[in-house]
């Protein structure tokens, strides 16, 4: 009878450890596939003022829509949450869908070889951070079901494990949005 309830105890502790473990370990994938993301949105702030500044050369009288992105990038680089993220990222890339608006109508500028490469840079780096962002989600997805999951559920709750943010773009509400080029 003593055995048998040390057996149950040892039972229970082991399981306490690995789900503790397993919790922490899927933690700290979530965190690490945040940084994954971070990593290319930063890679993206650093090639638009480039990009900015070229298109700046052939299109003078469009100085709101530089201001606008410009904004957009600061807006972007100081958000904090994930929720934050996301919101500014839907700003970013409406406002950057206007520069390339913009530069659509300065035939110069699209054979200009230095807009090339800075427009086929920041489209590599988009299609890096939506593979980034859908690894992140789906760590995010295993890491939320394993805490929700019984019997890790009670072990979740009562070490202090909580959700994670899923980092949502609001696409379709961009893909509705028309883009406006505006000359003054």
């Amino acid at each position: 009878m003593v055995f048998a309830f040390i057996g149950l105890v040892a039972l229970f502790v082991v399981f306490v450890i690995l789900s503790y473990n397993s919790l922490v370990a899927l933690r700290q994938r979530v965190k690490n596939a945040w940084s994954q993301v971070d990593v290319q949105l930063r890679r993206r702030y650093d090639l638009i003022p480039n990009l900015v500044a070229t298109v700046k050369g052939y299109a003078t009288h469009e100085k709101e829509t530089f201001e606008k992105v410009t904004e957009a990038r600061t807006r972007a680089m100081a958000a904090g949450t994930v929720e934050e993220q996301a919101g500014a990222e839907n700003m970013l890339s409406g406002t950057l869908k206007t520069l390339f608006a913009v530069a659509e109508n300065y035939p110069q500028l699209k054979a200009d070889g230095n807009f090339r490469q800075l427009q086929e840079e920041l489209s590599n780096t988009e299609s890096k951070i939506a593979f980034s962002r859908q690894f992140y989600n789906d760590t995010v997805q295993k890491y939320n079901t394993k805490i929700q999951l019984f019997p890790t559920v009670l072990i979740a709750g009562y070490m202090g494990f909580t959700a994670a943010d899923y980092f949502n773009l609001d696409a379709e509400a961009q893909a509705r949005q028309p883009v406006t080029v505006k000359f003054d």
